[in-house]
């Protein structure tokens, strides 16, 4: 039965592929960045530039850089009381406040259970989501208490991408895109037909597969392409249906039209 629900799923999605989603361009504005990371409803801006994330609000920037670690690999603004930063090259987390002052560090090296880490997202409370290479699989990761709340079934295709809200984590691999619960249960799986990036917003996900991005609606589960100018997209994010593109040193801003 769940293997006819997923293929029933991917065939609706696949049907569906050819529907549209009308953009209009809201602003354009400069920022020199090396990459965004995220924006809030207030215009807050996360980016990353020298390996320092920087949160601009206002004209006003805070910093948090630590050289020690290396690169930053990833970085997660969801909850913005509990921002993570994810260095793969040291296999450690860093979670700030909302001061980008550093309250957690999570080295998986040095715990009792080591974990090879290579994929990391926001969960609730103080949890983080932690693609597990060790076991091939996604766990839900309580940092403060040393604790797998949650973990899947082992994945075998090569992990992509990873994306997450408070109830449900996305996990984009070469072969299928899977959505887990907050308990680790499969919530849908559909296949990965070229899809290499992820962005969440109230439940609903927008993927990239080459230069162009697709909507899919929680409610409908239809993947619709969204129609934009013909810019390269070197970054996306979404909030509360707003789009933002950062191409050549501009953060576009565009609204989703419903429908």
């Amino acid at each position: 039965m769940k293997y006819f629900f997923c293929l029933f799923y991917f065939i609706i999605c696949s049907i569906s592929a050819q529907e549209t989603i009308e953009t209009k361009l809201l602003s354009k504005i400069e920022v020199k960045a090396d990459s965004i990371i995220g924006i809030d409803s207030f215009k807050t801006l996360f980016f990353i530039k020298n390996n320092t994330l920087i949160k601009q609000q206002e004209g006003i920037n805070l910093k948090y850089s630590n050289l020690q670690l290396g690169n930053i690999t990833s970085a997660n603004t969801f909850n913005p009381l509990k921002i993570n930063l994810f260095y793969k090259a040291f296999n450690t987390v860093i979670i700030l406040d909302n001061r980008l002052a550093e309250i957690f560090k999570v080295d998986f090296n040095t715990l009792k259970a080591y974990k090879n880490v290579t994929h990391v997202a926001t969960g609730s409370d103080n949890t983080i989501w932690i693609f597990n290479q060790n076991l091939q699989q996604l766990e839900l990761y309580d940092y403060k208490a040393n604790h797998i709340r949650a973990k899947t079934l082992p994945i075998s295709s090569q992990v992509i991408d990873l994306t997450s809200n408070y109830n449900s984590c996305w996990l984009v691999t070469k072969d299928f895109i899977y959505q887990y619960n907050y308990t680790g249960s499969l919530i849908s799986k559909i296949e990965n037909i070229g899809f290499t990036s992820i962005k969440e917003s109230d439940e609903n996900i927008i993927l990239k597969k080459e230069n162009t991005l697709y909507l899919i609606r929680e409610k409908s589960k239809k993947i619709q392409k969204i129609n934009l100018p013909n810019l390269l997209i070197n970054q996306f994010l979404v909030t509360n249906q707003i789009l933002y593109i950062y191409t050549d040193g501009f953060l576009h801003e565009y609204q989703i039209k419903p429908k």
